[in-house]
């Protein structure tokens, strides 16, 4: 049976552990912030998804969808943020999905406002601390619109 404590218009999920993807769209091959993060996240106690390098959009979501994770978690190091995120946002949505997305990576500050708009819950950038990591994605695939 599951517990739900209704908060602001969010529904939290308190009966099971949370299960999060992390994944590497396009190029990037480059994977230990990836691998550091998902460690994180499993030794916080979530059930943790890692997709391994170089993943279209279309695998990222059809894994997603299929593993159903409460979270999409990408590392994207390649330049290629703005068009990967919007890509996969827009699979998404056509495949009517609500699903969090979160990135990290090499950002610049001046593209967050639009990945934001996008649909992007939250941007990492290097030098955020593993325990703001960890707390932000418990509070992001704990809370769900109902």
């Amino acid at each position: 049976m599951s517990s739900f404590l209704s908060k602001g218009g969010w529904l939290l999920r308190m009966d099971k552990k949370i299960r999060v993807m992390i994944a590497k769209p396009g190029l990037d091959g480059h994977d230990r912030g990836a691998k550091i993060i998902a460690r994180a996240l499993r030794d916080a106690g979530m059930e943790v998804i890692y997709t391994g390098i170089r993943r279209t959009p279309e695998e990222i979501v059809e894994a997603a969808i299929q593993e159903d994770v409460d979270l999409i978690g990408l590392s994207i190091l390649s330049g290629a943020h703005n068009i990967l995120c919007k890509k996969i946002i827009s699979l998404l949505k056509e495949r009517e999905v609500e699903m969090p997305v979160i990135l990290g990576g090499i950002i610049p500050e001046k593209d967050i406002p639009e990945l934001k708009e996008m649909g992007i819950i939250e941007v990492f950038t290097p030098g955020t601390s593993l325990n703001e990591i960890v707390e932000k994605v418990k509070s992001i695939a704990m809370a769900r619109k109902v």
